[in-house]
C-alpha cells in the first residue's frame, strides 16, 4: 500500500520559466541574461571586461555545470558557480561582494514567481489528508531556501512533512542517495512510496530503481516521454488522486 508521496518541484508543482512573460511586461530581462549582466556589474568594480567575454565565461559554466548535473548527479551550489566563472575572468571578488552577488542570484524567482499548475493546490491539500507528503527537487539556480518560500507563499509548506534539495543533500536525481534521504526523512518503506514527477531520466527510472512506485506528471509539459515506463501517468491535477488509488488497489 502506498503510504507517501514524493514530488518533484519545476514542471510538476510549479511551471519553469512562467515567470518571464512578468519580467518582460516589468522591463527586466530574461533571467539568463540578467545573470550576466549583474556579474559584469559586479566585475567592473575591479576591472573591464567586456559583456561578450563575460557571457562566454558563464556559458563555459552552464556547460560544465549540465555535464556534472546530468552524468555524475551532483548539483554545484549557485556560489561554486559564481566563483568558476570569475576565475574564468581572473577577477576575485571580496566575500561580501560574492555572497550579494549569490543572493541576487538564488532569489531572482522570489521577485517575479513562476506560476503553480493548475489544480496542484487542491490536489496536495487532499492528498495531505491520506498520505505522507514530501519534496525531492533538484536545485538549478533557486537553493533550497528559496523553493521552500514559493511553496510557503502559496500556502503549501505546511502540507509536506520532509524536503530533500540537492543542494543540501549533496546529490541530485536520479542518484540513490536522494531517494535514501528521502526514505529515511519519511520513516517509510521504499514500496510504499509513490514519487511524481515530469521527466523519466530523473523522475521514473531514479525511484524506480529503488523500489518505488512512480506517476509521470504531463500536467504542466508533456517531454515525449513513453507513459508505459511509469506505474502511471495523469494529465490533469484532479485525476491524480483518483490514479494512486488504483495503484494501491493493484494485486
Amino acid at each position: 500500500m502506498i503510504k507517501a508521496i514524493t514530488f518533484d518541484l519545476w514542471d510538476t508543482v510549479f511551471i519553469d520559466d512562467t515567470d518571464e512573460p512578468k519580467r518582460k511586461a516589468a522591463g527586466r530581462p530574461s533571467k539568463k541574461l540578467e545573470r550576466r549582466q549583474l556579474v559584469k556589474r559586479f566585475v567592473d568594480k575591479h576591472k573591464h571586461v567586456s559583456q561578450e567575454i563575460v557571457n562566454a565565461a558563464y556559458n563555459a559554466q552552464d556547460a560544465a555545470f549540465r555535464k556534472a548535473w546530468h552524468d555524475q548527479h551532483i548539483t554545484w551550489s549557485v556560489k561554486e558557480r559564481l566563483e568558476i566563472v570569475l576565475k574564468g575572468l581572473a577577477v576575485s571578488l571580496a566575500e561580501n561582494e560574492l555572497s550579494e552577488l549569490v543572493k541576487l542570484h538564488e532569489e531572482m524567482e522570489l521577485e517575479f514567481r513562476p506560476d503553480f499548475v493548475d489544480g496542484v493546490h487542491e490536489a496536495i491539500k487532499t492528498l495531505s489528508k491520506d498520505y505522507k507528503l514530501a519534496v525531492i527537487s533538484d536545485t538549478i539556480f533557486s537553493p533550497g531556501t528559496s523553493l521552500r518560500k514559493l511553496l510557503e507563499g502559496e500556502d503549501l509548506l505546511q502540507y509536506f512533512s520532509a524536503f530533500v534539495f540537492s543542494d543540501e543533500a549533496g546529490c541530485s536525481k536520479p542518484a540513490e542517495c536522494v531517494f535514501n534521504t528521502a526514505q529515511k526523512a519519511l520513516g517509510i518503506e521504499f514500496d510504499e512510496i509513490v514519487h511524481i514527477g515530469d521527466r523519466e531520466h530523473n523522475d521514473i527510472f531514479g525511484p524506480k530503481k529503488m523500489g518505488m512506485k512512480s506517476i509521470l506528471c504531463l500536467a504542466a509539459i508533456d517531454r515525449g516521454s513513453d507513459k508505459n515506463n511509469a506505474d502511471a501517468f495523469f494529465e490533469k491535477y484532479n485525476e491524480l488522486p483518483a490514479v494512486i488509488k488504483k495503484l494501491n488497489e493493484r494485486k
